[in-house]
């Protein structure tokens, strides 16, 4: 695989699991950022992703490693890690090793989803990782929606760049997911690390329509490099929830989450399975990004049409802080 030109290390809030794949007691083993990992959640409910091995001998802790009420032990040795990283407990010896510590990552439970913050220089995070519901301030909620349906792929040769920037590409609409017109983009706001893409479109009707006769659109905010949310508007009520992941120097998970909304009415269950072949044709449109980022090659500078300019030259700017500098 060839190496992207972009770093696969860039800071912000990243999906590394979804929260039901961890129950109380469970130690999930994962690999991001060319880094073997392990999320355990503890007795009361509390989650930790921390670096793999073990500070003493090197074990991996997600290997038999076990949650032992608000610890996780070591499955060679038995020695004992909080949620901070340090060492609490050597069952062999009557104080722990104060000066060993195992890397801890920031977590946030969200959406269902688990995010954790990373940062080459380990600074604490400066923004949030967006909710697909509070973000748009219209006071909606998990409730007011069907449950989640997912996408999950993984080790894909992608940078999550890509996907933020198909964010501000018009012009794809029309030739990857069919749409009767190209879409008009409202508002593009990247002055902070939480940026803002407005856009009209429609997905129905033919060629003869007018951009300015179209009475839908999205709305999306992009959490960084690593987390997308949109909210629909005009059209069938849903959300939607991209989270892209590197996993090492080449590839990258990718995981998409939609929400429906539901419809009041005399048949719950007709309305429930309508929502879900929605939501699954919203997926399927994903999936139409996806084969075309994971073949994609990044192409700097790229050679724009006068009405692309504003849009990736706003986007890429502002991805350039996520980055490491030097």
């Amino acid at each position: 695989m060839a190496k992207p030109p972009l770093s696969m290390k860039p800071t912000g809030w990243f999906q590394v699991a979804w929260s039901d794949e961890i129950g109380i007691g469970d130690v999930h083993k994962m690999k991001y950022f060319d880094q073997e990992m392990v999320a355990w959640r503890a007795e009361s409910g509390e989650l930790t992703v921390m670096n793999a091995y073990c500070e003493h001998l090197g074990a991996h802790l997600g290997y038999g490693g076990q949650v032992v009420g608000e610890v996780l032990q070591c499955p060679f040795h038995g020695w004992q890690w909080n949620q901070q990283g340090r060492n609490v407990r050597i069952p062999y010896q009557d104080h722990p090793n104060r000066g060993r510590r195992i890397r801890t990552y920031p977590v946030v439970e969200r959406n269902e989803s688990v995010y954790i913050w990373h940062d080459v220089q380990r600074r604490e995070p400066y923004f949030e990782a967006p909710d697909v519901f509070a973000a748009f301030g219209d006071g909606s909620s998990a409730g007011d929606y069907y449950p989640q349906q997912r996408l999950y792929r993984a080790g894909l040769e992608l940078h999550p760049q890509y996907v933020l920037e198909n964010g501000v590409d018009f012009a794809h609409f029309k030739f990857v997911h069919h749409t009767p017109i190209v879409p008009v983009f409202t508002r593009h706001d990247f002055a902070d690390a939480v940026s803002y893409v407005d856009f009209t479109i429609t997905f129905e009707g033919d060629d003869g329509q007018r951009i300015e006769d179209v009475n839908s659109g999205v709305q999306a905010i992009n959490g960084g490099l690593g987390i997308a949310v949109t909210k629909s508007w005009g059209m069938v009520d849903n959300r939607t929830i991209s989270a892209i992941t590197p996993v090492d120097e080449s590839t990258s998970d990718v995981r998409f989450m939609v929400y429906i909304g539901r419809s009041p009415g005399k048949d719950p269950e007709r309305a429930e399975r309508k929502a879900c072949e929605f939501g699954q044709e919203v997926i399927r449109q994903f999936t139409q990004d996806i084969d075309i980022w994971a073949h994609q090659r990044y192409s700097d500078p790229p050679g724009l049409t006068t009405d692309e300019y504003e849009g990736f030259t706003a986007i890429r700017a502002w991805a350039k802080q996520f980055y490491e500098k030097g």
